[in-house]
């Protein structure tokens, strides 16, 4: 730890049912941590933030807080049916925020504080929590899933926040472009032990694979057959991402050939297809067109879908995208256009409603209708081995699902869903109240399914690990079509808000240019500066991530700080001036890419 602590909790011990949740835990946080707290559904993460906070009592331990630091906690679920208005909510109790603080934050997050509080949604909800979070100026934040419920905008708000704030912050998430963004040093909850490392989120793999690995070896020095199946989730979890590594190869080449059947960017039209290819169409949109009142939802929208395509729909909540999924399954008709659905579709759609699933079943009921086999697209399995592909112990077929955390119900659907016979699955939010390995896990499922997958996800890294055509909506009706990922459609919306900008300022110029010398015209080509940037920095750009990727590999090691301090130092500085010159580099590449766009059009 590079700050002194300003936060400890000591040999932090914690009783729930008939055992210790986490017994002798140590815990340190400093002044300016940027800290990921990660582990299973179920390892007692939210419980730990929890005895932070101070709201929930430990059996043992000590607590220790510096004098005036204000430890602030958003919860995961906030609860506001008492409250008239969401500005009650947000100010209340003795050390509420003033209201005008939180009034300037809705503003910037774009929510009406005074809408009634029984009446707000989810998202509401959330930003109303993260108002009165924030405005309470606090010293410690602590942030348990703190994007559930938020749209990129407001994702993207709340990371520029954090990157600005001053203090230190705890974050829950399964975010893991949040989590990589953002943090500096990450804590791993597992198997009732907390172990720490000044690594944030992006060397975390690295280092649990190492931990996993050493945990394997030393079962295996113990020839009983209790320790080794201890490990076996352990296990499955380090081959699960060396295959997703394959898997994202097969995407990348997905993506390739879906980017060759388009035409130029910005037309949304596939270029003629074979008679092979049109046998292989499964969703055919011509010219789609959908208004309400007078407001333009979609507009000459034109796409066909491939039978094994892979869709992620994205863009701020109310720009259309729930629209836009129900026309392209034949749920809404358009009010323009053509939509055409293979006679051969079947279709699952998997949300966050949990509709399926009631308290008082078990397991068993709801996988196998009470049966000790079930079919998984028509291949039949023992549903305790099926238990285990989905990450559970095989031993929880008898458990009620009102006693299982959000995460594990979210699993159990996935689960029964999965299994079905059908040829389209529509996916929304699919990854909320689900952990990393989890996720990790509905990449695997999603690749290797056969049919095709529609999503309408927030979560950036997964989108850009599963799906290989993007729809972006920015709310004016067009629905820009990206062969890629998430990141592929921000880098387009990136270079078209600062052509946008570009074309404005001329606008504006235009009256004092009239007598004015006109300027020189733009190069034909690069000059030989420029050319030579453009051509060397996507390799000096990765370069810089191995550099970086080799301090963190080295400060991955737990011992280094109290082994080497002015070693973990010097590594903390090279990472931070590594990651500074690779922000620049592609600064710099992005000027002449789209330098060089400009002059090729």
């Amino acid at each position: 730890m590079s700050q002194p602590p300003i936060f400890a909790f000591e040999n932090l011990a914690l009783q729930q049912g008939g055992g210790w949740l986490f017994e002798d835990i140590n815990l340190f946080i400093g002044a300016r941590d940027r800290l990921a707290l990660i582990g299973r559904n179920g390892a007692g993460k939210t419980t730990l933030m929890k005895l932070v906070a101070g709201t929930v009592e430990a059996d043992k331990g000590k607590r220790v807080v510096v004098p005036g630091t204000n430890i602030v906690m958003l919860d995961q679920d906030p609860d506001v049916a008492s409250f008239d208005r969401l500005v009650d909510f947000a100010v209340h109790g003795e050390k509420g925020p003033p209201e005008y603080a939180v009034r300037a934050i809705a503003d910037q997050l774009g929510i009406d504080l005074d809408r009634e509080a029984k009446t707000a949604s989810g998202g509401e909800k959330r930003r109303a929590a993260i108002c009165r979070a924030l405005a309470s100026e606090p010293d410690l934040l602590l942030l348990d899933e703190p994007t559930n419920h938020l749209d990129l905008a407001a994702i993207e708000w709340l990371e520029d926040w954090l990157t600005r704030y001053r203090g230190a912050f705890m974050v829950i998430s399964h975010d893991r472009t949040f989590l990589t963004r953002l943090t500096r040093q990450t804590f791993w909850l597992d198997r009732g032990l907390l172990r720490r490392n000044e690594i944030g989120f992006g060397g975390y793999d690295a280092w649990t694979e190492r931990v996993y690995a050493e945990d394997a070896r030393n079962a295996d020095r113990l020839d009983a057959k209790l320790k080794i199946e201890a490990h076996w989730l352990e296990r499955g979890v380090t081959a699960r991402r060396k295959r997703n590594q394959g898997r994202l190869a097969k995407l990348y080449e997905m993506r390739a050939a879906r980017a060759a059947m388009m035409g130029p960017q910005g037309t949304a039209k596939l270029a003629a297809a074979s008679d092979d290819s049109k046998t292989k169409t499964v969703i055919n949109a011509e010219a789609v067109g959908k208004s309400f009142g007078d407001r333009t939802i979609i507009k000459d929208f034109t796409l066909r879908i491939q039978r094994g395509d892979r869709i992620g729909i994205v863009g701020a909540n109310g720009t259309g995208k729930t629209t836009l999924i129900r026309i392209l399954t034949g749920e809404t008709q358009p009010d323009t256009g053509s939509i055409t659905l293979s006679p051969t579709l079947t279709g699952i759609v998997i949300d966050q409603q949990r509709k399926l699933l009631s308290p008082e079943k078990r397991v068993r009921d709801v996988l196998a209708d009470g049966s000790d086999w079930i079919d998984v697209r028509g291949v039949r399995k023992h549903v305790q081995g099926y238990l285990k592909e989905f990450l559970f112990d095989p031993e929880l077929i008898e458990a009620r699902i009102g006693t299982l955390s959000g995460g594990e119900q979210s699993r159990i659907l996935l689960a029964r869903e999965f299994a079905r016979e059908a040829n389209l699955l529509v996916l929304d939010e699919p990854t909320n109240d689900l952990d990393l390995e989890t996720l990790d896990l509905l990449q695997e499922v999603i690749a290797d399914y056969d049919g095709t997958v529609l999503i309408v996800s927030h979560d950036r890294d997964f989108l850009d690990r599963t799906v290989n055509l993007t729809l972006g909506l920015d709310g004016s009706g067009k629905v820009d079509i990206i062969a890629g990922g998430y990141a592929d459609w921000e880098a387009k919306r990136d270079r078209r808000d600062t052509n946008d900008a570009r074309k404005k300022a001329d606008k504006a110029a235009a009256p004092a240019e009239q007598s004015a010398p006109k300027p020189p015209a733009r190069p034909a080509k690069l000059s030989y500066k420029d050319q030579r940037d453009y051509d060397l920095l996507p390799g000096r750009i990765e370069a810089i991530d191995g550099e970086i990727a080799a301090a963190e590999a080295e400060m991955a090691d737990p011992a280094l700080y109290t082994r080497n301090p002015a070693r973990f130092s010097e590594l903390t500085a090279k990472c931070e001036a590594l990651r500074a010159e690779k922000e620049a580099a592609e600064e710099r590449w992005l000027e002449l890419a789209m330098l060089v766009e400009e002059m090729a059009g």
